[in-house]
């Protein structure tokens, strides 16, 4: 989508030559937009030696802010020019790494009342210079800005934050038109959101090929969050002296928001009837996802900088909300493939020699374990087919190209143009080799072959045209921008992350067991139960925490599982439960169950809710099955813990006052038994040092002994707690537990 880049870009059409066109396409993704040697007009950028601050560069037209052209500039202390940007100059000199981000308003030597940003440019402090909009310092923007990040907030979908993301940027801004754009995996791009002015065309839909933004351009969106052109007209303020007076080389202006476009960006602009743009990225996990695009029609537009912080702090925040959003809309997914692949696994274990027969032969099936068309696994050389497949041959041709990472596309001829021909049946194919077999045993899935129209703006083969340059050939901008439709063919619908997730999960641990052949199903269940067991226990500030399990002692797989959670709002949620019996069933059930309130604590992070939502899961789901949960959320701040409890043995506490048992905090039925059970939670406060002991019944499950008795024992041995937990509930289970059981205890203490 050229509007959104810094230049016009994209692969050339007609009769051009290929060599021109390509010398003209190399030009353009190496055209230096990092140094233009220039700024744009409505600012100033003086770039200043840090030692003594004095100005060693400055862009011409300064004697509108500063009082004095850029000749005369050069030399001259920020002290006798702007004295209150003194403070801000000389911390990014020093390398603070806490200075705002926000403009800092000062007074010019002129009276003109500026903004000024500032960064670091190599060995330069760069300062940048914008005119105050009049009463911009008192702008309705603050007002607007909770709302905006309240609806945010309240997004349950990334197609809804993007929705909201468009709105709010332009009310806060006041552009012509807003959209969101998003960039799938081969960086092609779609309007997935638009916010606009009336009669403006929509471009809702529209999808825009990779070339439009090259990869030099991604590049800078990734690190400058923000980008406004104010005027497509201005004429390039160049910088005095034009060349770095340290290095000779020419001034690095990647992180500067006056930093000049190319003109064949600002045509293209001009070619769409957009007089003002503006940029905001948007990253997930450390990736440019997409961009808030902004565009304004009626004329020049520049929103000031406070209103631009704004804008950029909106596009911040949809950035952190956006994983969790994602991983909302595929949560249902997530588990029922979670749900099969446990039963996958548990039919392998019980029929450990007949491994084939496991897969295909019963009521779940490989192909049950993401949404396909058909699947295929080929062990120890023999193959099985479920679905609508390619025939044998085809398959076995397929498992003969699979390199040691596998496969996953939506477009197989484009992937493997050789096999072109299966198109029809496995366009998306989603297959990994299997080790410990012979060489081509695989598992994989297929999906249909999926006709669609994209709509693209502009037909993205025959956009642009190449004209000499003053350097040589270079790419000019396309001038039509009218939807051009195209009939895709030979694809399938993609892959989602969490389907390619558990599917590989699922190949890896297949191989593991054909690498141990017929290995007993006791030990297959120990493997999978370990999946239940922190690897470690996460680092908690004010929090000390302890965990130790031991299993039965037949070595029977049972149903204990406990979590630690940390918490977006900085709480840590605390989670212990147990599933009623042993073996590898209940170690699948117990993995749901606690993959379940994980994602219902960090949903809600209200205990008693998550409980509730969890009963209602296991009653849905898996009818018939019984379990208990006692689950705490404390704030580390202040100590205040909400606990709520479902049939789970009751909590003991341990502080200045005595050990006591919580008894009837918040205590509800066991998870499965009914529906709709509303658990309520329960308010303590943990004073620093006191400690909270959650536990399985294996810790007081002794053959000989009341209940109460076997109670009186455990809290004997509570009350001598330790000042290493980790030791204290080793003890515990050593000395209480008589192993009749799986025994789990987790402690925690408050140290704030």
């Amino acid at each position: 989508m050229t509007d959104l880049t810094d230049r016009g870009g994209g692969t050339p059409g007609g009769a051009v030559p290929d060599d021109v066109a390509a010398r003209a396409a190399r030009a353009c993704d190496t055209e230096p937009i990092r140094v233009p040697g220039s700024v744009q007009p409505h600012g100033v950028l003086l770039a200043l030696r840090p030692d003594d601050l004095a100005v060693a560069v400055a862009s011409t037209g300064a004697e509108r802010l500063v009082g004095r052209p850029a000749p005369d500039l050069l030399g001259a202390a920020l002290a006798d020019l702007l004295p209150d940007a003194v403070p801000l100059a000389r911390a990014v000199a020093s390398g603070a790494d806490d200075v705002a981000a926000s403009p800092r308003a000062v007074a010019t030597p002129t009276g003109a009342a500026v903004d000024v940003l500032a960064h670091r440019s190599e060995d330069l402090v760069v300062l940048e210079l914008e005119p105050a909009a009049d009463g911009a310092h008192e702008a309705p923007w603050h007002h607007l800005l909770p709302v905006a990040l309240r609806r945010l907030q309240e997004a349950t979908s990334a197609a809804r934050l993007c929705e909201v993301l468009a709105s709010e940027v332009r009310r806060l801004t006041g552009f012509d038109r807003v959209m969101v754009y998003r960039f799938d995996d081969a960086w092609n791009g779609e309007v997935v959101a638009e916010d606009r002015r009336e009669d403006l065309e929509p471009f809702l839909g529209l999808h825009y090929p990779a070339s439009d933004i090259p990869a030099q351009a991604r590049a800078l969106y990734a690190t400058q969050w923000l980008r406004i052109i104010a005027d497509v007209e201005y004429l390039p303020a160049p910088l005095v002296p034009p060349l770095h007076p340290g290095t000779g080389a020419p001034l690095d202006l990647s992180q500067a928001g006056l930093r000049s476009v190319s003109p064949v960006h600002l045509q293209y602009l001009r070619n769409m009837g957009v007089a003002a743009s503006m940029s905001i990225s948007l990253l997930h996990e450390g990736r440019l996802w997409g961009l808030v695009a902004c565009h304004h029609c009626a004329g020049a537009h520049r929103p000031a900088q406070p209103v631009r912080s704004a804008a950029e702090f909106l596009g911040r925040t949809a950035s952190l909300l956006l994983p969790t959003v994602q991983r909302r809309d595929s949560y249902e997914a997530v588990l029922a493939s979670a749900a099969v692949r446990s039963r996958l696994t548990e039919l392998l274990a019980a029929r450990p020699d007949l491994p084939l027969e496991a897969l295909t032969r019963e009521e779940t099936t490989l192909a049950d374990l993401v949404p396909c068309g058909g699947a295929a696994v080929r062990l120890h050389g023999e193959l099985r087919l479920l679905g609508s497949t390619p025939d044998a041959a085809d398959v076995l041709a397929l498992a003969e190209r699979l390199g040691p990472e596998g496969l996953v596309t939506s477009a197989l001829a484009e992937a493997v143009p050789e096999l072109a021909g299966l198109s029809a049946a496995a366009s998306g194919v989603l297959a990994a080799p299997l080790a410990g077999g012979r060489p081509g045993d695989l598992v994989a899935w297929f999906r249909p072959e999926v006709l669609r129209e994209v709509t693209w703006g502009g037909d993205p083969r025959s956009g642009e045209v190449v004209v000499d340059g003053e350097d040589g050939p270079r790419l000019s901008p396309r001038a039509s921008f009218a939807a051009w439709s195209e009939l895709v063919r030979r694809t399938a619908t993609p892959w989602a992350p969490h389907e390619v997730e558990v599917a590989t999960a699922f190949a890896r641990h297949l191989s593991d067991s054909l690498l141990r052949e017929v290995e007993r199903t006791s030990r297959l269940a120990t493997a999978l139960q370990q999946t239940l067991l922190l690897e470690r226990l996460p680092d908690l500030p004010q929090v000390d925490v302890a965990v130790r399990y031991s299993p039965h002692s037949d070595d029977v797989v049972g149903g204990d599982w406990y979590d630690v959670i940390p918490l977006a709002s900085g709480r840590v949620a605390i989670a212990l439960g147990d599933v009623a019996g042993h073996g590898l069933a209940v170690s699948a059930i117990s993995a749901q169950m606690r993959n379940g309130l994980r994602a219902y604590l960090l949903s809600t992070e209200d205990p008693g809710q998550a409980l509730s939502r969890l009963n209602d899961l296991v009653v849905s789901l898996l009818p018939g099955e019984l379990a208990t949960a006692v689950v705490a959320v404390l704030d580390p701040g202040t100590g205040a813990v909400d606990v709520a409890n479902a049939g789970h043995p009751p909590l003991v506490r341990l502080g200045a006052g005595g050990t006591g048992l919580l008894e009837e905090e918040a205590r509800g039925p066991a998870l499965g038994l009914v529906a709709g059970v509303d658990y309520a939670s329960a308010r303590l406060h943990l004073d620093p040092g006191e400690l909270l002991l959650l536990y399985s019944d294996g810790l007081v499950e002794e053959r000989s002994g009341s209940w109460d008795e076997r109670i009186a024992r455990l809290l004997d041995a509570v009350a001598a707690p330790s000042d290493d937990l980790d030791a204290y509930c080793e003890r515990l289970v050593g000395t209480v537990s008589a192993h009749a059981d799986d025994t789990t205890v987790l402690a925690l203490r408050s140290v704030r």
